[in-house]
């Protein structure tokens, strides 16, 4: 998978959390207020979707994920579920701050390390 901007990775996550799966379409001021940005940078950033083919929407229409930005944005959403996890639970890290870090740390991290850190945590749940 073709990694995005920073940007593009966090309106996919937001619209996964939203519920905008093929089924299920989102409006683009939930989105706005969800990231807290105005509607213009919403319809810029759906504009980049739209083109990556990872979201479609008819003008002035609502928002769905295609296959592959429902797979994308859950990719993404993992992760940060991830470090949250690990950050609240076994680090005692506040929730305000693991979410801030989290958001940062799941777009950091290469795919290669992000796996290794994953079996890694993981290998310490079985424990």
């Amino acid at each position: 998978m073709e990694k995005m901007s920073v940007s593009c990775e966090d309106y996919l996550e937001a619209i996964v959390v939203l519920g905008g799966s093929g089924r299920h379409p989102v409006r683009s001021v939930d989105v706005a207020e969800s990231l807290d940005v105005s509607k213009a940078s919403v319809s810029k950033a759906l504009s980049i979707l739209k083109e990556r083919g990872l979201v479609d929407q008819p003008p002035y229409g609502d928002i769905t994920l295609t296959e592959e930005g429902l797979e994308y944005g859950t990719w993404v959403l993992d992760r940060h579920r991830l470090l949250f996890k690990f950050m609240t639970e076994t680090l005692g890290i506040d929730s305000a701050t693991a979410d801030e870090e989290a958001c940062k740390m799941e777009h950091a991290m290469s795919d290669e390390s992000f796996a290794k850190w994953s079996a890694f945590v993981n290998g310490l749940e079985r424990d």
